[in-house]
């Protein structure tokens, strides 16, 4: 982490993570790269309760001058310098958000989909393809059409279409189960 950055004291940084010159880490926030890698670049303001989380085959790479608001959930997403992700905000892994890009409240970018240079995605509309087509939260035909040619569970979960909930979360118990001989650091 540089030393120009600044975390709160409640924030939670897990593992390898990267914090550029002049970022903030605000109060409550996780960035947890315990599955891959979280970079966040310079100039970066990550706000109060925001989840960041990097994937194994997905780091969340967040470019310079990016604002990530309250609430939002930003998961194994590469995120262009100078965009701005809104409160409660959701990016899925394999994500892209290119550069000058906005992602407003409650809007949602799909699994392995990308958000055009420039682009805006409306309040609570979903993106789901590559390029990514932009629907109201009200058009899930249309939406599933696009998202079930995506791979979700294999993106998310490293699973197969066939895989049925027990298999997935066993696999994810085991791999958060590493948690449990966890033990704080002492400052």
């Amino acid at each position: 982490m540089s030393e120009h950055a600044w975390v709160a004291p409640t924030a939670v940084l897990v593992g390898n993570v990267v914090v550029g010159a002049g970022s903030r880490i605000l109060h409550g926030a996780i960035l947890t790269a315990e599955d891959g890698q979280v970079s966040i670049g310079e100039n970066v303001v990550v706000m109060e309760n925001a989840v960041v989380k990097g994937r194994a085959k997905y780091p969340t790479i967040v470019g310079d001058s990016v604002l990530i608001g309250p609430h939002a959930h930003v998961n194994g997403t590469v995120i262009g310098r100078e965009s701005f992700i809104a409160t409660g905000a959701s990016t899925f892994p394999g994500s892209i958000v290119e550069a000058g890009s906005e992602v407003r409240i409650n809007a949602v970018l799909q699994v392995d989909s990308r958000l055009a240079a420039g682009s805006v995605l409306p309040i609570g509309w979903v993106a789901v393809g590559d390029p990514a087509s932009m629907f109201p939260a009200n058009s899930h035909d249309e939406i599933w059409a696009i998202q079930q040619t995506l791979d979700f569970p294999g993106t998310v979960y490293d699973a197969s279409h066939g895989d049925g909930m027990q298999d997935i979360m066993q696999s994810q118990s085991s791999f958060y189960g590493e948690h449990a001989s966890d033990s704080v650091v002492p400052e």
